[in-house]
């Protein structure tokens, strides 16, 4: 793994909203930290409502970890482009992210732990 790129469990309960709704809560969580960048919580898709995120043609490429995938949450009250990224296949170094969903918090998507 880069040296700059540090993966471990999140701790406690960690929960994500967006339009007020709960998309997901889970115990199994991964925290992300890369060089001075603020750590980004990682969530199991499994603990996630995948059914109220549709999946973009967005992709953008890190040198670190590979291809991330994006998806647009699609809320009652407002649509979010590209909210959510996954990296569907990460490099070996960072695999541990493999089947799990960051979130980009912004005004109606929160990421906070419980």
């Amino acid at each position: 793994m880069a040296d700059h790129i540090k993966i471990r469990n999140a701790e406690g309960t960690w929960v994500v909203r967006a339009g007020g709704a709960v998309l997901g809560e889970s115990n199994d969580a991964l925290e992300l930290t890369e060089g001075d960048y603020p750590y980004v919580i990682y969530f199991p898709r499994s603990d996630i409502a995948m059914a109220l995120l549709d999946r973009t043609d967005h992709t953008t490429e890190c040198p670190h970890k590979g291809t991330a995938t994006y998806f647009t949450i699609a809320s009652r009250s407002r649509t979010y482009e590209n909210a959510v990224w996954s990296y569907e296949n990460p490099k070996e170094a960072v695999a541990a992210i493999k089947d799990h969903l960051a979130f980009y918090v912004q005004d109606g998507v929160t990421v906070e732990q419980v």
